[in-house]
C-alpha cells in the first residue's frame, strides 16, 4: 500500500473519530473499520464527479448501515462534495448542520437515499440498480452505452439481519442486477456483542443462494486484495455481487478495535489519542496534510474527466439518434404529466357502476400510454389490484425494458424498491398491495415521505366491503396511519372522476408520496364528482339553502350512503350537503377562506362517515359532531351484511344526524 493510500484512509478514520467525539455521540465503529474498503472504491472504481452531484450516468454508492454516516461525511469532505467543510464535520449531529446523525437524502450534497433503518438503503439500492438496468435497456445503442453505472452498497450485519435486505436480495439475484455490488462488512459485532449470540447463518452461502456472486476479502485492510474483488465483481456479468469484507470494528483503536463498545459511542479522548499514535497520525484536531487533500483532489478530477468523456458521448448519442435522445430528455423532465389536467380523454369513464380498483386499472394503462417513463408493479396482486399494464413487458432478467415488475410477496422490500427506482431518476413507479398490508410497507412509505420522493402506492380492499376475507383483510386503522404521517397523501376515491384526479395528483407533484386507496366493491358515478376533488374536499351534493342545516363528511364508498342519507334527511325536514373528502391532507393545504366554503364554521351540526378508524375526523366535526366509523376490528360476511351490522346504513345515518338536533 502507497504511503498516500495509508494516509488517505486514515484521514477517514481520524476525522470520524474525532466528529463524533466533539458531538459526543455517534457510531466511530463502522467508519473505522470500513475505511479501507471505501477509499479504494471511491479513489479508483466508483465513477463519480463531486462537482456534478447529480451526473446522471455517475456509480451510485448507498450506505446501507446509516448510524456509520461520518464515514459518508469523511469522504464527502476529502473528495469536495457540496463544499462540505471542516466545520460542518465539527457540527455532526449538530441543529441544522449539513452532518446530521443519519444521511439524509436532500440534506446533504452527495447522499444518494436516507437510510438508518436497517436494510433499507440495501434494499433501495436494488431499485436503482434496477432503473439503471431499465433506463439502459430502453436507451443504449451499440457502441453508445449512454446508461451505464453501477450502485454499490456497504452494510453490516445489522442489515444481513433484517428482514428487507433478504427480500430485496432475492429479487436482485431473480432479475440477475450484474451492476449491483454489495460489500457487507462483516465484523461479526453488535449492539449486545458478538454476532454469535443471535445470528449464526452463512450469510455467504446465503447470498449465493439468492443468485448472488459471492467473492471473500479476507483483509479489509488490504486495498490490493479490495481492488481484486472489485474488478471480479464488475466482470460477471449475469449475477449481482457480494463481497464479504471481514473488518474489525473500531480499527484503529488499541482499545476498542474488535469490541462492542466501538459500536456506538465515542472513543473517548484518551482513545482517541491512542488511535492517533496507533496510525502515525501526527496532526492537531480535524487537521489533515496537505497532501493528502492533493491525493483526493487528483482522483475528484479524474472524476470530472470521466463526466467529460461521457458528455461528449451524450453529444454524440444526440446526434446520431436525436429521437431517442429527446425521449430520454422527457424521462428526466416528466413534463409529460402536467398535460393531463387538459386531457379529456384521460377524465372520460363510462358512466356505470364500477369498482375504483377497477377504475385504477384503466388509469393506470391510459398513463402507461401518456407517460412512457411510468412503471410499476404488485407483490404477486397484479389481478387483484387491476395494476397490470398491457402490451408495456415485464421486467425480467431476459427483459430488462418491460415496464411491470413483478416483486413476488414482499411488500417491504417492494415499496424501497420504489423508492431506488424513483431516487434514480427518469421513472416515475407505483408499486401495490392490498390496504390491510400497506403494514408491512409502512416504514419504506415514511421513508418516501421524509425524503420528498413521489412514490406512488396502490392500496385497493380499502374496507370491511372486503367481506368474507375477514378482519385479517379488512384494514380499519390503516387510513388514521397514513394520514398522521406528514408529507404523505392519502387519496380515498368515491369513483372514476376523483381516481383520476387521485393519480393525476400522484404523478404530478414532485415531492410527496401519495396512496391510492381504493374499493373492491362496485360504485356509482357521482353526477355532482368533478376535478375539484383536486382540492381534497369539495361539495359533491349541495344543500338547497344556501347555509345548510347540517353536513356530512364522507370518503371512498360511504359517499354514496352520505347522498342517499341526504336525500332522506330532506324528507325528514333537514337540509343537509354533503362533501366528499377524498384526501383529508389536500384539503387542510386549501387556503381558509375555500375551506368556509365546504365547511361553513356556522353549520356546526356535521356527521362524518367512513369504514375506518374514526380518531382523525374530529377535527372536522368538532365537539357538537359525530362520526361513524370503525371501533372495532371487521368480520368475516359478505360485505353487504358487514356495512349493515356496524352502522353504515341510510337509517343509521339519518338518526345520528338528527340526534344532532
Amino acid at each position: 500500500m502507497k504511503s498516500i493510500d495509508t494516509q488517505s484512509v486514515n484521514a477517514i478514520r481520524i476525522l470520524s473519530a474525532e466528529a463524533i467525539q466533539k458531538a459526543n455521540s455517534g457510531h466511530p465503529g463502522l467508519p473505522m473499520g470500513a475505511a479501507a474498503m471505501a477509499y479504494e472504491l471511491w479513489a479508483h472504481h466508483m465513477n463519480h464527479n463531486p462537482k456534478n452531484p447529480n451526473w446522471l450516468n455517475r456509480d451510485r454508492f448507498v450506505l446501507s448501515a446509516g448510524h456509520g454516516s461520518m464515514l459518508l461525511y469523511s469522504l464527502f469532505h476529502l473528495f469536495g462534495y457540496g463544499d462540505l467543510s471542516i466545520e460542518d464535520l465539527k457540527n455532526f449531529r449538530q441543529l441544522d448542520s449539513k452532518t446530521p446523525g443519519h444521511p439524509e437524502y436532500g440534506h446533504t450534497v452527495g447522499v444518494e437515499t436516507t437510510t438508518g433503518p436497517l436494510g433499507a438503503g440495501f434494499a433501495t439500492a436494488v431499485g436503482m440498480a434496477a432503473a439503471e438496468a431499465h433506463l439502459a435497456a430502453k436507451f443504449n445503442k451499440e457502441g453508445y452505452p449512454i446508461i451505464d453505472h453501477y450502485t454499490y452498497v456497504i452494510a453490516g450485519d445489522g442489515c444481513m439481519m433484517e428482514g428487507t435486505t433478504s427480500e430485496a436480495g432475492s429479487l436482485a439475484g431473480t432479475w440477475g442486477l450484474s451492476k449491483f455490488i454489495v460489500f457487507y462488512d462483516s465484523n461479526k459485532i453488535s449492539i449486545e456483542g458478538s454476532t454469535d449470540i443471535a445470528f449464526r447463518e452463512d450469510v455467504a452461502k446465503k447470498y449465493e443462494a439468492f443468485g448472488f456472486q459471492v467473492l471473500e476479502v479476507k483483509d479489509g485492510n488490504d486495498l490490493d486484495e479490495l481492488s481484486k474483488a472489485i474488478e471480479l465483481a464488475k466482470a460477471d456479468k449475469e449475477r449481482p455481487s457480494f463481497i464479504v469484507v471481514n473488518t474489525q470494528i473500531g480499527f484503529g483503536c488499541p482499545e476498542k478495535q474488535g469490541k462492542a463498545s466501538a459500536h456506538g459511542e465515542p472513543l473517548g479522548e484518551d482513545n482517541i489519542k491512542a488511535t492517533k499514535e496507533n496510525l502515525n497520525w501526527n496532526q492537531e484536531p480535524f487537521c489533515v496534510p496537505q497532501e493528502v487533500y492533493d491525493n483526493f483532489k487528483a482522483l475528484a478530477d479524474e472524476g470530472a474527466q470521466k463526466e467529460a468523456q461521457w458528455n461528449q458521448l451524450m453529444e454524440d448519442y444526440k446526434k446520431a439518434f436525436p429521437e431517442e435522445a429527446a425521449l430520454l430528455d422527457s424521462y428526466l423532465s416528466k413534463a409529460a404529466a402536467d398535460k393531463l389536467l387538459e386531457d379529456e380523454e384521460f377524465w372520460a369513464f363510462p358512466d356505470k357502476p364500477e369498482a375504483t380498483r377497477n377504475v385504477s386499472g384503466v388509469v393506470i394503462n391510459k398513463l402507461k400510454e401518456r407517460l412512457p417513463y411510468f412503471v410499476g408493479g404488485s407483490a404477486d396482486l397484479a389481478p387483484s389490484t387491476k395494476t397490470y399494464m398491457k402490451d408495456a413487458g415485464d421486467f425480467s432478467k431476459e427483459d430488462y425494458s418491460g415496464r411491470n415488475f413483478h416483486f413476488g410477496v414482499r411488500e417491504l422490500a417492494m415499496a424501497a424498491i420504489g423508492n431506488g427506482l424513483q431516487l434514480h431518476g427518469g421513472l416515475h413507479a407505483f408499486v401495490s398491495t392490498f390496504f390491510v398490508f400497506s403494514d408491512y410497507l409502512k416504514p419504506m412509505a415514511r421513508l418516501s415521505a421524509l425524503m420528498g420522493v413521489p412514490l406512488s402506492y396502490v392500496l385497493t380492499h380499502d374496507s370491511i366491503g372486503v367481506g368474507e376475507d375477514g378482519p385479517t383483510h379488512e384494514p380499519i386503522e390503516q387510513l388514521a396511519m397514513f394520514r398522521t404521517l406528514p408529507n404523505f397523501v392519502t387519496f380515498r376515491p368515491a369513483d372514476a372522476t376523483e381516481t383520476a384526479a387521485g393519480w393525476y395528483y400522484a404523478v404530478t407533484n414532485k415531492q410527496t408520496p401519495v396512496a391510492l386507496v381504493l374499493s373492491r366493491q362496485n360504485l356509482p358515478q357521482l353526477s355532482g364528482s368533478s376535478k375539484e376533488a383536486l382540492k381534497g374536499g369539495y361539495v359533491v351534493s349541495k344543500a338547497t339553502k344556501e347555509t345548510p342545516d347540517a353536513i356530512l363528511i364522507a370518503t371512498g364508498s360511504e359517499v354514496e350512503l352520505a347522498i342517499k342519507a341526504q336525500a332522506q334527511l330532506k324528507e325528514a325536514g333537514i337540509d343537509a350537503s354533503v362533501v366528499s373528502m377524498p384526501s383529508t391532507e389536500l384539503f387542510d393545504q386549501q387556503s381558509a377562506e375555500y375551506k368556509e366554503t365546504v365547511l361553513p364554521s356556522s353549520v356546526t351540526k356535521r356527521v362524518a362517515i367512513e369504514a375506518a378508524a374514526v380518531d382523525t375526523w374530529y377535527k372536522y366535526v368538532g365537539l357538537e359532531g359525530k362520526v361513524i366509523g370503525m371501533t372495532s376490528f371487521g368480520a368475516s360476511a359478505p360485505g353487504n351484511l358487514l356495512f349493515e351490522k356496524f352502522g353504515f346504513t341510510v337509517d343509521n345515518v339519518t338518526k345520528t344526524v338528527q340526534s344532532l338536533f
